[in-house]
């Protein structure tokens, strides 16, 4: 006969730890043995007060104390119960094993698609079962889905003391740049500014979006030399920044990313009043076995490409710098 599995009556019904007890008590054979196997610690006396509760509880005896023996009410619940008790040790397994090999990242496209395809690969030959959600996104917007739970990694530029909760792991710098055709007559990004000064300057800013960090940066610099140079055209990735320089609708402000070169018919010209970015690692919470390895194969990415070994993360681990 199939044992059928527990309804969720029983447990309206009955104290689910009594049926625990009972569980491991049938099991093993006697109070005594299920106390030396019950998977956390409990007293003799303990076990046999919550059983007889139980019993008391149902108005039947279950099972002969010495010797030991179920009766016939506690061999029929112990029949019923033990599918789900039984299972409950490999369900817990099974869970933590799908939740350590699960991994929610966000980072900017050029990050996807330059750079984190190599690394995952490593991470995926250590967590073969590798279970991968991808986003796309800027700062700020990934630290507000890593407050809100709806991503566990994300790779952003990091500013000031960020959200409490939230950790970092500085990565390397990134220069700001502004791209301009190769046919265009500015060389360096001094002579651009001398032109804005000057007012004869009729090349149209393109950006990313004016909440992002990098515009706000540039514009800090530009209100420091009391200039004026407003975007004509926001975008809403650095990748766009490029595409809308090659299409002829301005000059573009960029960031000069280690591994990635702008288009042959492009020009960067990297502006070096203005200190580089920061790029780092944010999550939330202790990182979980498959995200350490995540942040230790980005550091030895971020060696390949710069020569720097960036530090491991501190104990405890900083606040986001978003």
């Amino acid at each position: 006969m199939i044992a059928q599995q527990p309804s969720p009556w029983l447990f309206d019904l009955m104290n689910v730890h009594h049926l625990e007890l009972f569980y491991y008590v049938a099991r093993h054979g006697g109070i005594m043995e299920a106390v030396r196997n019950m998977p956390y610690g409990i007293q003799q006396p303990a076990v046999s007060g919550q059983l007889l509760q139980l019993e008391s509880h149902l108005g039947v005896k279950l099972f002969r104390r010495r010797p030991f023996e179920l009766l016939p009410a506690g061999t029929e619940l112990y029949e019923f119960i033990r599918p789900f008790f039984g299972e409950l040790s490999g369900m817990e397994k099974r869970l933590r094993s799908a939740s350590q090999e699960t991994l929610r990242v966000a980072a900017p496209v050029v990050a996807l698609r330059d750079h984190l395809p190599r690394v995952l690969q490593e991470v995926r030959r250590i967590f073969p079962r590798l279970q991968l959600t991808l986003r796309a996104g800027q700062q700020p917007q990934v630290e507000a889905w890593l407050e809100r739970q709806e991503l566990d990694f994300a790779i952003t530029l990091l500013e000031g003391q960020g959200a409490k909760g939230l950790q970092h792991l500085p990565l390397l710098d990134l220069p700001l740049v502004l791209l301009v055709p190769k046919t265009s007559r500015f060389r360096n990004a001094s002579g651009i500014f001398e032109a804005l000064a000057t007012e004869s300057l009729e090349d149209p800013l393109i950006s990313i979006t004016a909440g992002e960090l990098a515009p706000r940066r540039f514009r800090e610099f530009l209100e420091s030399r009391s200039l004026e140079w407003p975007s004509r055209v926001e975008v809403t990735d650095l990748e766009l920044v490029e595409v809308y320089v090659q299409s002829g609708f301005g000059i573009g402000l960029s960031l000069a990313i280690p591994g990635s070169t702008p288009a042959k018919d492009l020009r960067m010209l990297p502006i070096t009043d203005i200190t580089p970015l920061r790029l780092g690692a944010v999550w939330q919470g202790a990182p979980t076995p498959v995200m350490s390895t995540l942040i230790d194969t980005l550091r030895s990415h971020v060696k390949t490409l710069t020569g720097i070994l960036p530090p491991p993360p501190e104990s405890p681990p900083l606040r986001s710098n978003h």
